[in-house]
C-alpha cells in the first residue's frame, strides 16, 4: 500500500513536469533532459548508498528516511523558474532512489524464493498501479478542468505523505544480521563464479538500458506537441503506465528470474517501442502509431522492473541484498544520466534521431546480457 500510495502521488508529478517547466516555465526540452539527467545520474551514487546503509542500520528506518522527502517532488508547485523547478525534482528523486533498494529488500525478507518474481511483479502492479490513477487524475485535472499544473503538482503532497505513514506500520526491514537465511536462500546464493558472472552482467545490461532510457516526459511532450494537445500527452502517459502494470503482474509468473526474458521480451521490447516512436513520428502516423509505441515502452518497463530485482535477489547473498538492489539502482540510474542528456540534445535536432538512438542502446543491451549468460553457461560446465 505504500508503494501504491508513492506512485499514486509522483506519478502525477512525472506527467505533468515536462508540460510545466516547457509550456509554463518556457524552458527548453533541453533543459528539461538536463534536468531528468541530473536527477537519475547522483542519483545512481544515493540509490547505491541508500542500500549499503540499508544493510548495516536496518532496511525499514532507512525506506522511512528516503520515503519522507520523496515530497519535495510536490514542491516543484512553487516553482517561479526553470531552476527552482529542476533543484526540487532533483531531490526528490534523489529520496526515492535513497528508499528504493532497501524497500525492495524488506519484501525479499517476507517472501519464499521461489516466490519472489510473483512478489515483484505484484510490487510493480501496485507501484504502477498506483501511478496509473495518478496519471488519469492528472489528465482529469488538467484536460476536463483545465487545473493550473501547480495545483495539480501541490495535490501530490496528500498521498505522498500517506506513503510514509503506512510505511511505518510495516513489520519487516530488521538488520540483516537480524534475519538468518533460509536454506533456499543459501543453497541459491552464488557460490560458483558463473552465478557472478550473471549478477555483475545483469548491473552491465542494466546500466545499457539506462542509456537507452529516457524520462517519459519525452514521449509526452511528442505526443503534446505533435497534436497540440497536452491532455493527449497526458493520456499517453495512463496507457503507458497501464501496460506496465498489468505486465509486472503477467512477467513474474511467466518468466519469474529468466535471464532470457529479461533480454528478449525487457530489453527487446524497448528497443522496437522506441524505434516505434522513431517511426511514427518520422512518418507522421499520428496518435495511434505513438500510443501503440507507447503500449510497448510499457510492457517493457513492467518486465525489467519485474525481472531486474527477481535475478539480483536470487544472486545476491542474503545478507546483502539491499546492497546488491542498490547496486541495481546505481547501475541504471548512470544510464540514465547519459541517456537523457544524449535524448535532450538529440531531441532538439529531431525527435527522430533521439528515438534512434534510444533503440541502438537498447539493442546493444540484449546482445551484452546474452553473452553473458552464454558465457556463465560455459564456466559452469566447465
Amino acid at each position: 500500500m505504500s508503494a501504491f500510495c508513492a506512485d499514486l502521488g509522483y506519478q502525477a508529478v512525472l506527467a505533468v513536469f515536462p508540460l510545466f517547466l516547457v509550456l509554463r516555465l518556457h524552458a527548453s526540452v533541453a533543459l528539461f533532459g538536463v534536468a531528468t539527467a541530473i536527477a537519475y545520474g547522483p542519483g545512481a551514487i544515493v540509490g547505491y548508498i541508500g542500500g549499503r546503509v540499508g544493510d548495516r542500520v536496518g532496511r525499514k528506518r532507512t525506506a522511512l528516511w528516503g520515503n519522507a522527502f520523496i515530497p519535495l517532488l510536490s514542491v516543484i508547485g512553487v516553482a517561479v523558474v526553470p531552476v527552482e523547478a529542476v533543484v526540487l525534482l532533483a531531490l526528490g528523486w534523489w529520496a526515492r532512489n535513497f528508499r528504493s533498494a532497501p524497500r525492495r529488500a524488506m519484501l525479499t525478507e517476507i517472501v519464499a524464493p521461489a516466490d519472489r518474481g510473483k512478489a515483484f511483479g505484484f510490487l510493480h502492479a501496485l507501484d504502477i498501479g498506483g501511478g496509473t490513477l495518478a496519471a488519469i487524475y492528472a489528465y482529469a485535472l488538467v484536460a476536463l478542468l483545465a487545473a493550473p499544473y501547480r495545483l495539480v503538482l501541490l495535490l501530490t503532497l496528500v498521498p505522498l505523505i500517506a506513503s510514509t505513514v503506512v510505511l511505518a506500520f510495516v513489520r519487516a526491514g530488521r538488520r540483516p544480521d537480524a534475519v538468518p537465511a533460509s536454506a533456499a536462500e543459501r543453497k541459491e546464493a552464488p557460490s560458483h563464479p558463473g552465478g557472478m558472472a550473471v549478477y555483475r552482467g545483469v548491473l552491465v545490461a542494466t546500466a545499457l538500458y539506462g542509456f537507452s532510457s529516457y524520462s517519459a516526459g519525452f514521449p509526452i511532450l511528442t505526443v503534446a506537441q505533435g497534436t497540440h494537445s497536452p491532455a493527449l500527452g497526458v493520456l499517453a502517459y495512463v496507457l503507458f503506465l497501464g501496460v506496465s502494470a498489468l505486465t509486472g503482474l503477467w512477467a513474474g509468473r511467466r518468466w519469474g528470474d529468466s535471464v532470457r526474458g529479461l533480454a528478449f521480451a525487457g530489453y527487446g521490447a524497448a528497443a522496437l517501442g522506441s524505434a516505434g516512436i522513431a517511426v511514427s513520428y518520422a512518418l507522421h502516423l499520428g496518435v495511434a502509431g505513438l500510443y501503440a509505441s507507447m503500449a510497448v515502452l510499457g510492457f517493457a518497463l513492467g518486465v525489467v522492473e519485474t525481472l531486474e530485482p527477481t535475478l539480483i535477489a536470487r544472486l545476491a547473498p542474503a545478507a546483502k541484498t539491499s546492497g546488491g538492489m542498490g547496486s541495481l539502482t546505481a547501475s541504471r540510474s548512470a544510464g540514465l544520466f547519459v541517456g537523457n542528456i544524449a535524448l535532450g540534445l538529440l531531441y532538439t535536432l529531431s525527435p527522430v534521431y533521439s528515438y534512434a538512438y534510444a533503440t541502438v542502446v537498447a539493442t546493444a543491451a540484449v546482445i551484452v546480457l546474452l553473452a553473458v549468460r552464454a558465457r556463465a553457461g560455459r564456466v559452469a560446465t566447465a
